[in-house]
């Protein structure tokens, strides 16, 4: 399993070496954009709309947007700079909580946590003091630039960190709009409703759900396979390093940019050329 981050988190005195593995996966089926006439992949280009020309790496830089049309640009020595003061590979756990008390909208991404080097002990006994105590740890960890607060748990006798969003970065449930007001519901259709709950109550088996669009679409995708039902994109073009096809290709693009030889005779007005300065040998 790809390890994404290396360092140490610690409780206490108690230091953990540790390593961070995603948990989870993205399953969605990526699909390609074509051009209908070739059938060669779609190439998207960074392009400057007042400029009109295409803009290289070289050419960008960051900035916020404070107010619209008007940018504080930030430095990539600025960034980097700020990186490393807050890069702190340690991670201290700061309080114990019980997780019925996180509601599950703050829970973002899942990362399986193994013991690196020498912290082998000191991981089994984090872990065994979660699982007696029934509590989880809140800790904040910096994962690609950006600082997280994370709980940790125990899933499967593994230890699993669980970052969570920010209170400022949870919405509230007051600006949702065309929410109903508390309507007078008869007691017939509540009962009704409970008992259709009941019915349906079962024990959560995550095995027995599946994404029934994703096993359609790969179906579909190998009966095309199968059926021979491809298409292959044109080979592109490529430019010879050849030095009398690169001289040909320029004196191409020369003519192309001469005036019409059969106008200018047609022109009166039209000044006579002067004449070609003969080349030095």
């Amino acid at each position: 399993m790809h390890t994404i981050w290396k360092g140490s988190i610690s409780f206490g005195l108690v230091n953990i070496p540790i390593k961070l593995h995603a948990a989870t996966e993205d399953k969605d089926i990526s699909l390609r954009t074509l051009h209908k006439e070739c059938h060669s992949p779609i190439k998207y280009e960074k392009v400057c709309p007042v400029c009109q020309k295409e803009v290289g790496k070289e050419d960008i830089v960051r900035a916020f947007e404070y107010t619209k049309g008007k940018f504080v640009v930030l430095e990539d020595s600025e960034l980097e700079e700020l990186k490393k003061q807050n890069e702190e590979k340690s991670v201290e756990i700061m309080d114990f909580v019980k997780i019925e008390e996180i509601d599950p909208i703050y829970f973002n991404r899942s990362y399986f946590m193994s013991p690196n080097d020498g912290g082998i002990k000191a991981y089994s006994l984090l872990r065994q003091a979660l699982k007696e105590s029934n509590k989880v740890g809140l800790a904040k960890i910096i994962i690609r630039s950006k600082e997280q607060m994370a709980v940790i748990r125990v899933v499967d006798n593994t230890l699993l960190m669980e970052t969570i969003h920010y209170p400022d970065e949870v919405r509230s449930a007051a600006d949702v709009p065309n929410i109903p007001a508390n309507d007078t519901i008869v007691k017939k259709e509540i009962d009704t409703a409970i008992l259709l709950i009941d019915q349906l109550t079962t024990t959560f088996d995550p095995t027995k759900y599946n994404d029934d669009y994703r096993t359609a679409l790969l179906e579909l995708i190998e009966s095309k396979k199968t059926g021979q039902k491809t298409i292959t994109a044109k080979a592109k073009e490529t430019v010879s390093n050849n030095v009398t096809d690169l001289m040909e290709a320029l004196q191409a693009s020369i003519d192309r940019t001469k005036p019409d030889k059969l106008e200018g005779k047609k022109t009166t007005t039209r000044k006579k050329a002067a004449p070609k300065k003969k080349k030095q040998a």
